[in-house]
């Protein structure tokens, strides 16, 4: 297990905003919640762009792996052209493609592209963005909050 910090999310956000901006220049995020959200928060703010949304699946029950992925929370992006999938890791990729397909079947008119911290290398997707291949459990500082008692 790998322990993933904020001075890392920090870096991170840097590389992949500034790769995002030369290469794709989106005018809307979507964070795959929760894991997503803090890294898309990171990167809406480096390229100062407002237009920030969420989307929910629901893959894993803790830990274990689900037969089925339930897509919901999906943002309106009719009036968007690029936008930027966010999440912190694709892994098996059975979610994104299925966040992808989703999206693209209901807005087709957008040109999607994603971007991830880490990815495994034999994922059904490749990611447009990364930081790091990896094939090691990640433990992500912000999934480090619980409530006692």
């Amino acid at each position: 297990m790998r322990f993933y910090s904020f001075e890392e999310l920090d870096r991170d956000a840097r590389v992949i905003s500034k790769a995002v901006r030369d290469e794709f220049a989106p005018d809307a995020i979507v964070a795959i919640a929760r894991g997503g959200l803090t890294f898309a928060h990171a990167i809406a703010n480096a390229l100062h762009l407002r237009t920030i949304f969420s989307i929910n699946s629901i893959h894993y029950d803790d830990t274990q792996k689900l037969d089925t992925i339930d897509v919901f929370n999906v943002p309106d992006l009719e009036l968007y052209k690029r936008v930027l999938l966010v999440d912190d890791i694709i892994d098996s990729g059975d979610s994104m493609v299925e966040i992808k397909r989703v999206l693209l079947e209901k807005f087709p008119q957008i040109e999607l592209k994603t971007a991830v911290i880490f990815y495994k290398p034999k994922a059904l997707i490749q990611p447009d963005f990364k930081i790091s291949k990896t094939d090691e459990w990640i433990n992500f500082f912000w999934e480090n909050y619980e409530i006692e008692g």
